[in-house]
């Protein structure tokens, strides 16, 4: 009966994580990319006030669940895969805490209204580890959804 909760948890948190990684490189990064940096800088300041702590909460929540299960399910192979599920999901919060985050906070400093002449578009890095960060939370679901499947 735990075991059962806990897999539906990590499918659920899994999921929502690549959901929401899924749904920016869709339709919010082509929108960022469209504007001019001004409005970009002030989007951004927008968009990001409700990610902390909510998303770091449900990756790292989806992260100790995939743990617990590999030591908690009686199937071999599960359990390798929850502990692959779980790799992957530390790749997600490696690379958001120290890419993604780190370029978020420095733009948050830049004043849309006085744009620095020497201002260096960050949004093709962000892209890169977006992109990085998101094929590792779909490896992840896939994965964990296996387990939870032999499980």
């Amino acid at each position: 009966m735990v075991e059962d909760i806990l897999e539906i948890a990590v499918v659920l948190g899994t999921g929502t994580t690549t959901g929401a990684l899924f749904a920016v490189a869709l339709s919010t990064l082509p929108a960022l990319f469209a504007m001019p940096p001004d409005r970009y800088i002030y989007s951004l300041k927008l968009l990001g006030r409700n990610w902390d702590p909510t998303m770091p909460i449900i990756v790292l929540s989806s992260t100790i669940i995939a743990i617990v299960l590999a030591f908690l399910v009686p199937v071999s192979q599960a359990r390798l895969l929850y502990g692959i599920g779980a790799a992957l999901m530390i790749a997600v919060s490696i690379i958001s805490h120290f890419a993604n985050v780190p370029i978020n906070k420095q733009m948050r400093k830049v004043d849309p209204e006085n744009m620095p002449e020497d201002w260096e578009d960050p949004r093709p890095l962000w892209r890169v580890y977006h992109t990085s960060r998101t094929v590792c939370s779909f490896l992840a679901l896939g994965v964990i959804g296996w387990a939870a499947v032999l499980g």
